[in-house]
């Protein structure tokens, strides 16, 4: 442990609810070297909010009434996903300005068994924020790894035109990220049809659980299908998407994989490879980091987040769809039975 830091006066206010191994590894190292930030910590045991402050240079504070007291710029909910929803619709109720939110938004019984009502509490707790006036963000940090970045610029300035379909296979380590992505690229789903497997597999990091396999279309008229599991060894590729376009294709692999691109108008196939003296675990870290720093150049600049908050509701959405699907064994129409806003 370090020296004990005063904490800091700064342009930005930023407090971390949750001060775990996440916020510590990825959040707040980065938030301390920020000349322009202070921090302050908090934690229901309230000594690893202590050791944070004294980690990380910033304020310890007893309570999320006292964090909101504190007139924070942005609130950090890093706490573990099953009490993310009472966090922060707590620090709503407060009268917190803004709050940037870890994924899943919500999963009150764990990130591995998101259920339906998941779903509905999180759109609850975002029309308690828009109605508050709380501007509402999240990591997602998947699109900051560098080849995501490459694909949206190839997809940016080359004709490749729309989306025509989607595969995924996916390690439910890195399932909502997935969806995530796929959103990103394609666009929102409109129907889902998902059957679960009768195995439970046994998988590195996550437990055992049922594989999910999907069949979707979106709504621009893309198809799609996504698999998800706990089978895939942890050192093969963790995810693989391909995105199929009108005039190209993108293939993007794990978390530091070589990304394929089929560019239909140049009769060009290319591979892209990234800098391999690191790890795919230091491209995670930085993929954090770029996360973290797009999102506090928005608060520098008064512009939207990178990633809002509805986009997290989103990603809840498909989960429960697949839920209702596996349940009722029908095709799910995503906008008709969850309504991304509330009646």
């Amino acid at each position: 442990m370090s020296a004990e830091k005063k904490p800091r006066s700064a342009a930005l206010r930023i407090a971390v609810a949750g001060t775990g191994g996440v916020a510590q590894r990825n959040y707040l190292p980065f938030l301390a070297a920020q000349p322009d930030v202070a921090i302050a910590c908090y934690n229901r045991t309230a000594e690893k909010a202590r050791q944070a402050a004294r980690e990380f240079g910033g304020e310890a504070l007893p309570t999320l009434a006292a964090l909101a007291a504190w007139q924070p710029s942005a609130v950090l909910v890093l706490t573990a996903e099953t009490c993310r929803h009472e966090v922060g619709t707590a620090l709503i109720e407060l009268g917190v300005p803004r709050i940037f939110f870890e994924k899943p938004l919500v999963a009150v019984h764990g990130q591995a068994r998101v259920e339906e009502e998941d779903f509905f509490k999180g759109r609850a707790m975002l029309d308690l924020a828009a109605r508050r006036g709380c501007g509402t963000a999240m990591v997602f940090n998947y699109r900051f790894f560098a080849q995501t970045a490459a694909a949206r610029e190839i997809v940016r300035s080359r004709n490749f035109g729309r989306v025509t379909a989607v595969t995924a296979q996916v390690h439910y380590a890195c399932w909502s990220h997935c969806i995530d992505l796929i959103h990103h690229f394609a666009g929102g789903i409109r129907e889902i049809a998902a059957l679960t497997g009768p195995v439970e597999r046994e998988g590195d990091r996550v437990g055992a659980a049922r594989d999910v396999t999907a069949a979707f279309v979106t709504v621009d008229g893309a198809a799609g299908t996504i698999l998800g599991t706990a089978g895939m060894k942890w050192q093969h590729p963790l995810f693989e998407l391909v995105f199929t376009f009108e005039n190209g294709r993108l293939h993007l692999r794990d978390l530091d994989g070589t990304l394929e691109v089929l560019d239909g108008a140049r009769a060009h196939h290319e591979t892209i490879s990234f800098v391999r003296d690191t790890s795919r675990w230091a491209n995670y870290d930085e993929s954090f980091r770029q996360a973290l720093g797009a999102y506090l150049e928005s608060l520098r600049r008064g512009t939207a987040p990178p990633v809002p908050g509805i986009d997290g509701l989103r990603e809840l959405q498909v989960e429960a769809a697949l839920k209702r699907s596996i349940k009722e064994r029908r095709p799910v129409d995503l906008a008709a039975e969850f309504p991304l806003q509330g009646t």
